[in-house]
């Protein structure tokens, strides 16, 4: 097998009049050739097709905050990027009708951790503010916010603006099984790789273009797109049961079946818990009484919907 030196080879004559960027994809194309490499191409954005909607389309919007740290009851955003886009009743992804991406000063300096990881400096978001009626008209008419981690950005993005409240959410990291689908982890920059793309991670417009391509993707069971699937997890009602005062004893069994522990710090329940679907509530309760109390008790089950889920 001949070898592709990308340095010293001559250019042949045929491509004397070929542009930087033709060149570079035809190298691209030969190296991915030898099946030795694989390449990895810059995502280029959707363009924006602004026209209203047609019957048969829903509006749905991609949100991403860029924030000082982790807690929503004391750190701020200081980047607001969404995407409108356009989906039809079998999850296809049709146009992207328009962006937003602003960022906003907070009250006091930018971590450095997070200038490390964002790029976001001080002097970037100096005297910035992002306009909250921008925000409430962008959202008008949305049929579902989706964010790739929205346990965090929606109660960030509802302390900014109470129209996020109103909204159904979905989260495409925690309710599409990425492993089960055959990936080895389901961060986004990893999921877009799949795609033969990469992008600039850690900033809110960026990850929103990202987060379209991978959900607008078909999945390779053949099951349709990552958004029909997230769509379908998102309708169907979940219930999230609460283990109070189980006995100390079967902490263990609970781990290891799926509970997590709360503490008590924001105003639920100090008690072990898991979020099932409806459809497996019944067997859950019963395992609790069974296995865990060992006799008939009430148990605190809560009902939840996508207007509700991942609510601070």
């Amino acid at each position: 097998m001949s070898q592709i030196d990308l340095f010293t080879t001559p250019e042949p004559a045929r491509t004397a009049s070929e542009s930087q960027d033709t060149k570079h994809a035809r190298w691209a194309r030969e190296l991915e050739q030898t099946g030795d490499y694989r390449i990895l191409r810059r995502m280029v954005p959707r363009r924006l097709e602004r026209r209203p909607l047609v019957p048969g389309e829903m509006l749905g919007i991609l949100a991403d905050v860029e924030t000082t740290g982790l807690d929503h009851a004391k750190d701020e955003i200081i980047e607001l990027g969404m995407l409108a886009f356009t989906y039809d009743d079998d999850g296809k992804a049709l146009r992207v009708i328009d962006a937003f991406s602003e960022m906003r000063q907070p009250s006091s300096t930018i971590p450095a951790e997070i200038t490390r990881i964002t790029g976001i400096t001080d002097a970037m978001v100096a005297g910035k503010t992002i306009d909250v009626d921008a925000v409430v008209r962008f959202l008008d008419g949305a049929s579902i916010v989706i964010a790739h981690n929205a346990k965090f950005d929606r109660p960030f993005c509802e302390g900014f603006c109470d129209a996020f409240s109103f909204l159904p959410w979905a989260c495409s990291l925690s309710e599409i099984d990425w492993s089960a689908l055959g990936f080895e982890g389901a961060k986004l920059g990893h999921l877009l790789s799949k795609l033969g793309l990469f992008h600039n991670g850690h900033r809110a417009s960026d990850d929103c273009h990202a987060l379209l391509e991978v959900l607008a993707a078909e999945l390779p069971d053949g099951s349709g797109t990552g958004l029909k699937k997230l769509i379908d997890a998102a309708s169907k009602e979940r219930h999230r049961i609460w283990a109070e005062r189980s006995p100390f004893d079967f902490k263990d069994i609970l781990k290891g079946r799926g509970y997590r522990w709360n503490d008590g710090s924001d105003s639920r329940p100090k008690s072990w818990w898991i979020e099932v679907g409806a459809d497996e509530s019944d067997a859950e309760l019963a395992f609790l009484r069974l296995e865990i109390y060992q006799r008939d008790v009430g148990i605190r089950v809560e009902r939840l919907t996508a207007f509700d889920r991942f609510k601070a």
